[in-house]
């Protein structure tokens, strides 16, 4: 895996990031979704993009699951909040 400064931030990233956007929580099961990351991981995938609107925030939820255990100071974890969320 080859790693990118963001900008000029200083913050260094894989070049290919994780997202689930339509997957987690709702088009692919959990278990599925943990062997997923944990592949991306192997990979050397360090950077993960989230949101709480995706799944109505099961997404958010899986990939925190999926991620519980490793060195948080290895990753990055890109979320974004715009819509309401939650029931109603």
């Amino acid at each position: 895996m080859q790693y990118k400064y963001l900008g000029n931030s200083g913050l260094k990233i894989s070049e290919f990031i994780y997202g689930n956007w339509l997957t987690h929580g709702s088009q692919v099961e959990n278990e599925t979704a943990m062997r997923c990351v944990a592949a991306a991981l192997d990979a050397g995938i360090t950077t993960f993009d989230t949101a709480d609107v995706y799944a109505n925030t099961k997404a958010e939820s899986v990939l925190g699951e999926a991620l519980k255990g490793q060195r948080r100071e290895s990753l990055e974890i890109l979320t974004k909040v715009y819509w309401p969320t939650g029931p109603g």
